[in-house]
């Protein structure tokens, strides 16, 4: 328990370092459409969640094929904390935009690194009490319809205020 403790603070350092430059990633590759796939091409909300989930992804991957026998739930748990954090990142920024009328960077970078916390917080308390683990099918679907929507939705997004760019960057 001790060392999964361990592995979800590397987690969330992982993530943030990851997501970070992943938001630089598509212009330092001179606008590659396969690196547009997993980072942001654009500063809609719905790019930036790319910051969280395929970081997040990455590292789940790691965690399950070093962890998914002595903890047969973390698939489960991985699954609903990507979802999670991948949800909390326009819900936060809409919340707050819609009280103080424009985005702040400050809160912007805060609600990214609250998401990321978020989700493996919950991530390693789902592992430890298995309560998801009747739901690990339906959680992995999701987590699979979130990646081909981050596909189709990079070049070609529909309509809606996700999609869109703020009027504030």
């Amino acid at each position: 328990m001790k060392y999964l403790k361990r592995c979800t603070v590397i987690g969330i350092i992982f993530v943030l370092i990851t997501g970070t430059l992943a938001h630089f990633a598509y212009q330092w590759s001179g606008n590659h459409p396969i690196i547009g796939l997993f980072t942001p091409v654009n500063e809609s909300i719905w790019e930036h969640i790319k910051l969280l989930f395929f970081p997040m992804l990455l590292y789940s991957l790691v965690l399950i094929l070093k962890f998914r026998k002595k903890y047969p739930c973390i698939i489960s748990a991985l699954c609903f904390g990507m979802v999670t954090g991948s949800v909390l990142i326009p819900l936060f920024y809409y919340a707050y935009t819609a009280v103080v009328g424009k985005d702040l960077f400050f809160l912007d970078i805060s609600i990214f690194l609250l998401s990321i916390v978020i989700a493996f917080w919950l991530t390693y308390h789902l592992t430890l009490s298995c309560r998801l683990e009747p739901y690990t099918v339906l959680l992995c679907v999701l987590v699979c319809i979130l990646v081909v929507c981050f596909m189709r939705f990079s070049y070609y997004p529909p309509e809606g205020i996700l999609f869109e760019e703020p009027t504030g960057k």
